[in-house]
C-alpha cells in the first residue's frame, strides 16, 4: 500500500503541495503520550494537521522520537514504559502504529539510528541488573542496541554500559562512530565516544573513554557538566555540544579515528539554556534553541567548523521553553530559495514556532499564522520528506 501510494505521487508536480509532514511527540502521561502530525505547506510553510491528529505515541512520558534512513518508518521512545514504539509512515503522513519494544533498561531518554539504517540505539537511565539503581543510587545507565530488520521490525536488544544519567546520542554520518553525552555532575567529561561494529551494531569504547561500572562516573572528553544536546556534521568531521548551564555551544574536529578534538576557540555563546541543534539543508547554518531564553541562535560556520553569531539570524524569538528545532525543505532540484522551514517544539507553550529560511544568508522570517497549536508540553519535532520517491 505505501509504495504503491509512493509511486502515484510520483506525477503530482504542481507548487501547490504538501512539501513535507511534521511530526511533534508530547509528554502526556495518562493514559499516553501523544504526537502530534502536520502537513507543511510548500508556498507558505504553513501547519495544518492532519486528519487523524493527534495520535496515540505508544507509551507515557514520550520523550522523543527518530525517523528511519528511508523516511519510511519513526520510532517514539516512552520514558516512563521504558519501551520504543514502531510506526510506519504512509504517503498520506498518517502514521500506523506497528509494535512496541522493551529497551534493555529503565527509563530511556533518546534514541538514534546509524547511517546504514541496520540499529537503533536508546540510551536509558539505570540498569535493570544486577541491582536496581534509582536517584539516590545513580549508578550507570545504558544504551540498548536494537537490530533493525529489512521490514523495520526490531530484534532482541543487546546493552553496552555507559556512565551516570545519559540524556542525548548521536550516530556518524560517515563512518561507524556512535556518541553518547550525559549529565553526571560529578564529571566534566561527560561526552563519551564509541566505535560501532557494522555487521552486530555493538559498540566498543574510544581511546581515552573509561566505562566503569557501579556508583562511579565513567569519563570521555571534555564537555562540561550540563550537555544538552548532540548533534554530527552531515561530513562527521565536526561534533557540536550544547551545555544548558555553561549557555554554549562548543565544537570539536572528529578524526578518522572517530575521536572528537575540541576546537581552539570554537566555544560559542548562546542565549539561556541552549538544547536542541539542527543545521540548514546545505549544512551552512547551524541552529541552536534556548529553552530558558526563548530563542533561536543561528550561527555561520568558520573556517575550522567553529560556529559564529549570526549578523541576520543571531537571536530569534520562538515559543516559550524551546526544545527541539528541525528543518523541513524542497526537493534538491526544486527551487532552492523557496520552502525551506524551520519549526521548532515549544514545551511551555504548547506550540510550534514557524520560520521561512533563507537559504542565500541563512536569515529566518516568521512564517504568517504562526505559532501553530498542539498538544499539552511537547517534547521534540522531526520532519519527514512527503514523497521520498518524488520526481521532477
Amino acid at each position: 500500500m505505501l509504495s504503491l501510494a509512493m509511486a502515484l505521487g510520483v506525477t503530482a508536480c504542481s507548487n501547490d503541495y504538501t512539501v513535507s509532514y511534521l511530526y511533534m511527540t508530547t509528554s502526556k502521561t495518562l493514559p499516553h503520550g501523544l504526537i502530534n502530525g502536520y502537513q507543511i505547506d510548500y508556498q507558505s510553510g504553513s501547519l495544518l494537521p492532519l486528519a487523524d491528529s493527534p495520535i496515540d505515541a505508544g507509551g507515557r512520558d514520550t520523550v522523543g522520537l527518530v525517523v528511519a534512513p528511508n523516511n519510511l518508518f519513526l520510532y517514539t521512545v516512552n520514558n516512563f514504559d521504558s519501551d520504543v514504539t514502531e510506526f510506519a509512515i504512509g504517503t498520506d503522513g498518517k502514521l500506523y502504529p506497528q509494535n512496541t519494544y522493551n529497551i534493555s533498561g529503565s527509563l530511556p531518554t533518546a534514541a538514534a539510528i546509524d547511517a546504514a539504517g541496520k540499529f537503533l540505539y536508546v540510551t536509558f537511565t539505570y540498569q535493570n541488573t544486577p541491582i536496581s539503581y534509582t536517584p539516590a543510587n545513580p549508578g550507570p545507565g545504558g544504551v540498548s542496541i536494537f537490530p533493525i530488520n529489512p521490514d523495520n521490525t526490531l530484534g532482541k536488544p543487546t546493552t553496552v554500559n555507559v556512565g551516570r544519567n545519559p540524556v542525548g546520542i548521536a550516530t556518524s554520518a560517515v563512518g561507524s562512530f556512535v556518541y553518547v553525552i550525559e549529565q553526571d555532575s560529578a564529571s566534566t567529561n561527560n561526552l563519551l565516544g564509541f566505535a560501532e561494529n557494522a555487521a552486530t551494531g555493538a559498540l566498543t569504547p574510544l581511546a581515552g573513554v573509561t566505562i566503569n561500572v557501579g556508583n562511579v562516573p565513567s569519563t570521555g572528553f571534555a564537555s562540561g557538566t550540563a550537555p544538552s544536546g548532540i548533534l554530527e556534521d552531515r561530513t562527521a568531521s565536526h561534533l557540536y555540544i550544547t551545555d544548558q548551564t555553561a549557555d554554549q555551544v562548543a565544537s570539536y574536529s572528529v578524526g578518522t579515528n572517530g575521536i572528537p578534538t575540541p576546537i581552539a576557540g570554537g566555544v560559542a555563546p548562546t542565549e539561556a539554556g541552549p538544547m536542541g541543534m539542527a543545521f540548514d539543508l546545505s549544512g551552512k547554518y547551524l541552529y541552536v534553541v534556548a529553552y530558558t531564553a526563548n530563542t533561536i541562535d543561528g550561527y555561520t560556520l568558520g573556517a575550522s567548523g567553529q560556529p559564529v553569531r549570526s549578523s541576520v539570524a543571531g537571536s530569534m524569538q520562538a515559543g516559550t521553553g524551546p526544545t527541539c528545532v528541525t528543518i523541513s525543505g524542497a526537493p534538491s532540484n526544486a527551487n532552492p530559495s523557496h520552502a525551506v522551514y524551520l519549526y521548532t517544539s515549544n514545551a511551555l507553550s504548547s506550540n510550534i514556532t514557524g520560520e521561512q529560511l533563507n537559504p542565500q544568508d541563512g536569515s529566518l522570517d516568521q512564517i504568517l499564522g504562526e505559532p501553530f497549536g498542539g498538544s499539552a508540553l511537547p517534547t521534540c519535532a522531526v520532519t519527514v520528506p512527503a514523497f521520498p520517491l518524488r520526481n521532477y
